[in-house]
């Protein structure tokens, strides 16, 4: 990062020698709520610029996404608190951390990532932004240093299970991302617990089972086309899905510096710690997929379950278990941000990657039904993994929103 921060430092310095000096104003000294509208829609620039950098530039594994998304978002929300200048100071500062997170952990990244703050360095009004460069390298710098040897890539995590009713079998290349359980949480001190899946000898999973086997076939006759259009839709990316969504609705109606950094922080920190819940409780519990338990139900010891020779999910499988859901884990915590600090009633545009389709929704709770239902209906998830998977990201956003100040 030094020939970055360099190169920073140099074309502030460049940027204040460019503008002419004018009398000071009262609005030099406290931009007015337009220009803290404007200056917030920096911090959504940089939301999209993580978001390309993560995952358009680096292809990183979705959950794995997560936790930079984090790192970045938490960083911007330091840097912005610390920050003692008007609002496009402020903004200046969050564009810095941003920058120099992403550029830690994604270095090829690094020239974009460059060019991307000298575009908004110059965007904004205040020239002088040595003291903003600063606050936001010194945010950056304490997001880094709290991250080492935090268990990401812990290449000694390996799953590995007898086979037996009721087990996930990976496939041969083995579970995705099996340290991520273990990762240092973001913002808790310890990850949200959930009571496991049900019995296989159960009378609910009986019923899970045969929920999921009816409509999460590739074939179902059962499941309308209104479903499977639904399945598909949410198919898609889910850790930047409703990020995108709530970018678009910000521009729209900005909320200001602070109040966005704040947003984005809970939203993403309590995103990261939930998939570090969610990993945790995959690689501990090691619960079979719907596809593995149909075909296996001869076994399961429930007289309610039969196998279906030549099941197949309507979606392919994912390479982790089914218990708890990594879409719920990624999807509500977001929502439950939103939902807490902008309300239910927000008006939301979703995109899907999958279907390249947009759907509007007037409400947070409307969209997480679609994206609950979504899994079952795609095959992937028994109910229980989705009803704990967001037990598990709701109360995790709680305890996240109460702890970031």
């Amino acid at each position: 990062m030094t020939y970055s921060r360099t190169a920073v430092v140099g074309l502030s310095a460049a940027l204040a020698l460019s503008v002419v000096p004018v009398a000071a104003t009262a609005t030099d000294a406290e931009p007015d709520h337009r220009s803290a509208a404007e200056s917030s829609k920096v911090l959504l620039d940089w939301e999209t610029t993580s978001i390309r950098t993560i995952y358009t530039e680096n292809a990183t594994p979705v959950p794995v996404g997560a936790l930079y998304l984090g790192f970045t978002s938490l960083a911007v929300a330091d840097a912005v608190r610390h920050s003692q200048g008007g609002h496009d100071a402020t903004a200046a500062a969050a564009a810095v951390a941003a920058h120099d997170v992403l550029s830690e952990y994604f270095p090829a990244s690094s020239d974009a990532l460059d060019q991307d703050l000298a575009t908004t360095l110059a965007s904004l009004r205040d020239r002088h932004l040595e003291d903003s460069i600063r606050t936001g390298q010194q945010a950056a710098d304490r997001m880094i240093a709290s991250r080492v040897d935090d268990g990401r890539g812990d290449l000694s995590r390996v799953y590995s299970r007898t086979p037996a009713p009721g087990v996930w079998q990976p496939p041969p290349t083995g579970m995705l991302v099996p340290w991520l359980g273990f990762v240092r949480p973001l913002v808790l001190r310890d990850i949200v617990q959930v009571p496991g899946p049900d019995a296989l000898t159960s009378a609910s999973y009986a019923a899970d089972f045969d929920e999921v086997r009816r409509l999460g076939s590739s074939t179902s006759t059962e499941r309308t086309a209104a479903q499977t259009e639904t399945a598909l839709f949410f198919d898609s990316n889910s850790a930047i899905m409703l990020t995108q969504a709530l970018v678009r609705h910000l521009q729209a109606d900005p909320i200001g510096v602070r109040r966005t950094a704040r947003l984005f922080a809970a939203a993403h920190g309590a995103e990261a710690d939930s998939v570090i819940a969610a990993w945790r409780q995959k690689f501990d519990v090691g619960f079979w997929r719907p596809t593995q338990a149909i075909a296996g139900a001869a076994d399961d010891g429930n007289p309610a379950t039969e196998p279906e020779a030549g099941w197949t999910a309507l979606r392919p499988v994912p390479p982790y278990p089914d218990y708890v859901s990594g879409h719920a884990s990624l999807t509500g915590p977001v929502a439950e941000v939103i939902r807490r600090v902008l309300g239910d009633r927000t008006t939301l545009v979703l995109h899907s990657f999958l279907t390249g389709a947009d759907r509007t929704y007037t409400s947070v709770s409307a969209i997480e039904r679609d994206a609950f239902n979504a899994r079952i209906w795609s095959g992937l998830h028994f109910r229980r993994a989705m009803v704990d998977g967001y037990s598990i990201a709701h109360r995790t956003a709680d305890r996240v929103l109460h702890r970031l100040p």
